[in-house]
């Protein structure tokens, strides 16, 4: 792999770090290797080997303290995997390994844990032949939190059953997924996905917006399982339910993005997705490219979207010429600000949900004005003799309440 630049590879490794602290190691040194080309049998040369084994050395003399594992911010063939260990004689893992080591102790759900499982056979599958006696290998650590492992023909045999059978449990709830899905159209609230690189503040934002408690921490990966809530937008005739999804990552292992399609299906059925960003990041440019790769993945790149900037409290480091064409507001999800320019965005995309309408309703209909001053932004409110004349605009799901009174 050759990198594009000195920058581009320290800001990759900085985040591998970050990912391995994530999953509970300490890291105890970091090595940037540039390449021109790929070595097939230990994705780097002999002479790269040699020069990150006297690191290795040095740094245990240093530090006092042996190395466990090495981790390659590249995704390595089973041929490779195997190479690197005999040469190094400690475990290697790759990126990959060490996200989907991070999903499975972050899964909670039957779907979560389900779609880790198949992400995890599917990419041990096609290293089956080149990692050979490693699969014997058990163990707690990083990289062998897995499905198990065991002879390589028996694994064979039993990953195929296995993946086949986690496709079925999945394919289960994507039908029940979908059932919910048509029961929820049968009284059309606007869907909202909130999308984002990791620890940007989904999750956060959306307990700030709904009240809810959905774990949010200053992590990676804190959320796995999608969340749905409903949110009245305040002063607004407008309801939505808004959706937290997985957070997305630099690089994120293709075959974890497909064994989340059940989870990310409702990025797929959103009217609108709100593209969380951590405004303080300076690499703020490159996490929203990785967001967009994703999403193309999935075929959602052309959803009607709005960049929200947040934790502006921590700082803020956004370029916003570059994103004249777009919509966009900067928010702090913590501390509740800029939630005014966020709901009027939301509601300027969902227009068509919205009627204006004209009516009396008799002072007697008390339960109806009562609805209406709680479920309509009014425009206009005369006291008649008999009547309570309205100019709302209001959610058009409700006409039929309000049928009756309408004055033409």
């Amino acid at each position: 792999m050759k990198y594009q630049s000195v920058y581009e590879a320290e800001t990759s490794i900085e985040e591998l770090a970050l990912l391995a602290k994530t999953a509970g190691a300490k890291v105890c040194g970091q090595f940037v290797v540039r390449l021109q080309n790929i070595n097939p049998k230990s994705f780097i040369g002999a002479g790269k080997i040699s020069e990150i084994k006297e690191f290795i050395e040095k740094k245990q003399e240093e530090t006092g303290e042996e190395f466990d594992i090495v981790i390659f911010d590249e995704e390595l063939s089973g041929v490779q995997l195997r190479n690197l260990e005999e040469m190094f004689g400690l475990p290697v893992i790759d990126r990959t390994q060490l996200i989907l080591h991070i999903f499975a102790m972050r899964a909670r759900t039957q779907e979560g844990m389900l779609e880790v499982e198949l992400a995890q056979l599917e990419y041990l599958m096609p290293r089956l032949i080149g990692l050979g006696k490693v699969l014997s290998r058990t163990g707690g650590g990083i990289g062998t939190r897995g499905p198990g492992e065991t002879k390589l023909e028996a694994d064979r045999r039993k990953i195929r059953t296995r993946i086949s059978k986690v496709k079925e449990d999945l394919e289960n709830i994507k039908q029940h997924r979908s059932l919910h899905r048509r029961l929820r159209s049968e009284f059309p609230f606007p869907q909202v996905s909130l999308v984002g690189y990791t620890n940007a503040g989904k999750s956060t934002l959306l307990n700030s917006l709904s009240g809810a408690e959905v774990l949010a921490k200053d992590q990676l990966f804190s959320t796995l399982d999608t969340t749905t809530k409903k949110i009245k937008l305040p002063g607004s005739a407008l309801e939505i339910l808004m959706t937290d999804t997985v957070g997305f990552i630099n690089k994120l292992p293709h075959k974890l993005v497909m064994s989340f399609r059940a989870t990310l299906e409702e990025v797929n059925h959103a009217d609108l997705l709100l593209h969380v960003v951590d405004a303080s990041n300076y690499d703020y440019k490159e996490q929203i490219e990785a967001v967009n790769i994703v999403l193309k993945e999935i075929e959602a790149q052309d959803k009607p979207a709005v960049l929200v900037f947040n934790k502006i409290d921590a700082g803020d480091v956004i370029d916003t010429s570059l994103y004249q064409n777009v919509s966009f507001v900067k928010i702090s999800a913590r501390h509740y600000r800029g939630f005014e320019e966020l709901y009027a965005e939301i509601e300027k995309h969902f227009v068509k949900f919205i009627g204006e309408y004209h009516l009396k309703v008799p002072f007697t209909e008390g339960k109806l004005i009562s609805f209406l001053r709680g479920y309509s932004r009014i425009l206009d409110e005369k006291q008649l003799e008999n009547d309570i004349e309205f100019k709302i605009k209001m959610y058009k799901r409700y006409e039929n309440m309000i049928a009756n009174y309408l004055v033409k």
